[in-house]
């Protein structure tokens, strides 16, 4: 791998792990609803001149703008709302690995082998050491709905794997165009008036959500794509295991996160867990198709 290259794909683990500050800044800020509804408009006006009809799969993009879109980020948002505790939703939030091999166990039929089958139980095993640990007992209901979130991410991740060949602009912008009517009804439902106002939300609101729109969602993913064009899965996929280990670092320096030993020991568990299962998929693909597109 060029040297370049290498630095753009740890350059992207920092981009992403610095995303749960602009989240958390976003949502307490703006509120939760009105937050990804923000974050959905700036991405959807960056991705507007990519939009393509999808002949045949368009099915697919409404249910992925659905799931993976307004779901995934609504509960995402409310868990940022809710918790203090960054670290445990950065974390947590790697469940997103071991749902997807579940699911795609399931509902493709892929081989699964007793390495991998070991390591989700082992990503499990982590949460719910974390889950019982008294220091976070006020994060639960972050933790849960971190852990939907996951799970609405999995699935997503189930269908964007058949839109294979589509631009991730174009489905980012799809993404927008299916996420904001839902995520404009539920602010106006549950923040009225955070909805109402948007137009006096200082400019440090509106960069923290641009970040996550611009800088997380499109530059992020959108890198991300560019290099799994060029490179295998094998060689790419482990490279992104360091962005929980940086989110938990930053989400101690800017928020002074506390770090028991159960938590520390529940969250290496997850890692472990989820680091077998990207490296072992990774390889599997690898061998199946030497370069695939996310």
């Amino acid at each position: 791998m060029k040297p370049l290259h290498l630095a753009m794909i740890l350059a992207i683990d920092i981009v992403w792990a610095c995303n749960i500050v602009a989240v958390k800044e976003g949502v307490m800020s703006a509120g939760p609803m009105v937050a990804v509804l923000l974050r959905y408009c700036i991405a959807t006006a960056v991705c507007l001149p990519f939009i393509r009809w999808l002949p045949g799969r368009m099915h697919l993009v409404l249910a992925a703008g659905f799931i993976a879109g307004a779901l995934f980020m609504a509960l995402g948002a409310l868990s940022f709302a809710l918790a203090s505790n960054l670290s445990a939703l950065a974390i947590v939030g790697q469940l997103g690995v071991p749902f997807s091999l579940i699911l795609a166990v399931v509902f493709m039929k892929e081989e699964i082998r007793w390495p991998r089958i070991t390591a989700i139980a082992i990503s499990f095993v982590g949460v719910v050491v974390m889950g019982f640990d008294p220091a976070i007992a006020n994060e639960r209901i972050g933790i849960a709905l971190t852990v939907a979130a996951a799970l609405c991410w999995a699935t997503g991740n189930l269908l964007f794997r058949k839109l294979a060949g589509v631009s991730v602009l174009t489905i980012h912008g799809w993404l927008g165009l299916v996420s904001i009517p839902v995520m404009l009804g539920l602010a106006y439902a549950f923040e009225p008036a955070r909805l109402a106002a948007i137009p006096d939300l200082p400019a440090s609101t509106w960069g923290w959500i641009g970040y996550s729109a611009i800088m997380s969602s499109i530059v992020g993913h959108g890198g991300m794509t560019w290099l799994f064009q060029r490179y295998p899965v094998a060689v790419i996929s482990p490279l992104t295991l360091p962005t929980p280990l940086i989110s938990v670092m930053i989400a101690v320096a800017v928020y002074g996160t506390p770090i028991t030993g159960q938590m520390l020991v529940g969250g290496l568990l997850t890692l472990v867990g989820v680091a077998i299962i990207t490296i072992r998929t990774a390889q599997r693909r690898s061998s199946d198709m030497p370069v695939e597109p996310i």
